[in-house]
């Protein structure tokens, strides 16, 4: 996925993004790489939020494991 930047459509760019985002890891914030890590960060969540969305957490399993932290 070097190059140009691009929205990500299908599961092969999602794969591409990830391994990227894996080669970057660690750069610098502010340089070319940090910017670029950056920016496929917000394109992978974007693509996850769409594709693979989070169920909304159940309130009794929440109020179980809020009660057994407090314990």
């Amino acid at each position: 996925m070097r190059g140009r930047l691009k929205p990500i459509r299908t599961e092969a760019d999602y794969k591409k993004a990830l391994a990227e985002v894996e080669r970057l890891w660690g750069a610098k914030s502010g340089s070319p790489e940090g910017d670029r890590l950056d920016i496929l960060a917000t394109l992978i969540d974007a693509y996850e939020t769409e594709h693979d969305p989070m169920d909304p957490p159940d309130p009794i399993e929440d109020r179980a494991t809020a009660a057994c932290r407090s314990a």
